[in-house]
Order: structure tokens, then sequence, then C-alpha cells
């Protein structure tokens, strides 16, 4: 079997990072694209990345580019395309500056690998991934957003933390948009299978709650610029249980067509990846705290999608 094709859209420091997980665990041959302005800069990542399979021992090919034509027969499209945050902006004013870039994306994509697996990474992300999906016409199985499994992945370190737990035995579920309103499911979050309430306070985890909304903009304003690492391994977990057909229940922005009650919107939901991609969306049993909190958020979701669409 030849080696699968892995597509970055963005040689940035998510696309970079992007890059260096998919070879280093030889998920495929890996496509770096940007635009031709920074052609040469995703060419020069491409060729450190190789130069550095020689150490490594990874079977990889990675190319960088400009040319969409270099990304037909893409298995997977992992989009990190737009502008990054900066300190004091929050997700929601990426508007205006990433949907253009999202929309001349979702064309060439659409044109160059219509049948590749997308996980979309732009913000905001759950409009950005809403309009490539009604942009493409992509079937929905085939589109997702990377947002839960790096929210999830703040909360259970911040839980591993003050539980003085291994980060390995907690497993934490954040769902709804990726915003200041996402939600946190308390009733589905364990460490080792015990419930995390009796392991941290109510005190400590309404501050960790605080915390990982903020997550995001907590790393801006350290940085100057949005995170990398855990958002590239985060879509690499993603990318790896539709290659490998794992049937991973992972936290990813769906197109909810009646699930949780909602339809015509993209918002994160317990998914099952696999080979046939977001295969189904799981059911949880929520508490009317956390079934209000997700209605909350998804009012947040559907006035970013709303702009969007006033913008088609």
């Amino acid at each position: 079997m030849a080696r699968r094709k892995i597509g970055l859209i963005g040689a940035g420091n998510i696309g970079g990072e992007l890059a260096n997980l998919a070879v280093s665990r030889e998920l495929g041959d890996v496509v770096l694209f940007d635009i031709p302005a920074k052609e040469n800069f995703a060419k020069g990542k491409a060729l450190d990345l190789e130069q550095a399979t020689a150490l490594s021992g990874a079977d990889a090919k990675v190319t960088g580019t400009s040319n969409w034509a270099d990304l037909a027969g893409t298995d997977v499209l992992i989009i990190t395309a737009g502008i990054p945050r900066k300190p004091g902006q929050s997700r929601d004013d990426l508007v205006e500056t990433n949907l253009p870039i999202i929309r001349n994306v979702a064309d060439n994509a659409k044109k160059h690998c219509p049948d590749a697996f997308v996980i979309v990474i732009s913000n905001p992300l759950d409009a950005m991934v809403y309009e490539y999906k009604r942009r493409t016409g992509a079937p929905r199985a085939k589109v997702v957003g990377m947002a839960g499994v790096l929210d999830s992945a703040r909360f259970a370190l911040f839980l591993a933390r003050e539980a003085n737990a291994s980060v390995k035995d907690v497993r934490a579920m954040v769902l709804g948009g990726h915003g200041d309103d996402m939600v946190p499911i308390l009733s589905h979050t364990t460490i080792n299978g015990i419930p995390v309430q009796k392991l941290v306070s109510k005190e400590a985890l309404d501050k960790m709650i605080d915390r990982t909304r903020k997550g995001g903009g907590e790393i801006v304003t350290l940085m100057g610029t949005s995170a990398y690492y855990a958002p590239a391994i985060s879509a690499i977990e993603m990318a790896e249980a539709y290659l490998g057909d794992q049937k991973r229940v992972l936290p990813c922005a769906a197109l909810l067509e009646g699930e949780y009650g909602y339809s015509d919107l993209y918002m994160g939901v317990p998914v099952v990846i696999g080979a046939g991609g977001a295969e189904r969306i799981v059911a949880l049993d929520l508490t009317a705290e956390e079934k209000g909190m997700l209605a909350k958020s998804a009012e947040s979701v559907q006035k970013v999608r709303d702009l969007v669409k006033s913008k088609a």
C-alpha cells in the first residue's frame, strides 16, 4: 500500500508542528502548503523536517509548496490558514480577516482534493468549519473542527495537577463552542473511573473551568500569538483516528442535524472518528445545568454563524 498523504494548509507555527508530528508518527507523506509569498518558507521548513528524518528514521516525504495541484489525492487535509489571535482579540474578532481565507481554501480544496477528511483549526473555529462545509458541499462526515480535543486536554491537565494524579488517568470532556462559553461536562469527567467531584473541590473545579475557557487567551497574552503545540497534537489525534480506523470517541466540532436539539450548526460534541470520518455523534445524558450551559454556548456560536452567513 502506498503511503497516505497529509495536506497541511498553512506553514506557520501550527503547520510546522503538525508536519513534525505527522512525520514522527509516520502517518504518511506531508505536503506543507502556504501562499506564494511564503512558498520558500514552506519549502525550507519541509527540507528541515526531511533532513531530520535521516536521524529519526521516519520514512516520510515532506514537500513545501504554494501549488494546490500538489495536494491532489490528499487523504487528510488540516487547515490552519488564517491570522492568529493577538493580545486583546477574541476568536470572533477574526471573522473579517479569516472568512475570505477559508473560502479561498474551500474553493481550491473542492477542486484538488475533494475526497479528503478535513480538519479545520482556523478561528473562529465553529464558524470557519461551518463555512468550509457550506462552501464545498462535502459530506458532513468528512468535515470536522478541532476544538474539543484541545479544550478537553487543557481541562484534563489542570485536573491532573490539582488532584496530584497522572494526566493519563484523566478523562475529561469539554463540549460546545470553542469560546468563552465552552462547557466542561463534569458529569462525564473521571480520574481512572472515579468521578472528579470526589477528588477535587467545587471551588477548585470552578477555577479550572474558568481557566479552561480562557486557556487560549492565556497563552496569547503570554506569547503574543496563539498556541501551537497542543492544537497540533489535538488535530493529529483526530487524523490518526481516521487513518487507523480507531473508532475513537473525541470531542469535535461536528455539523448537528437535530442532535442535542440543534440543527445547521457546528458545535463540539462527542464524535466517533474512524475510517468513515465522523461516523456518529454520541448522545450524552447531561444534567440540567449542563444543558443550560450548552444552550448558552450554542447561542454564541449561532451569532457568529449568522454573521458569516450574512456575508455569503
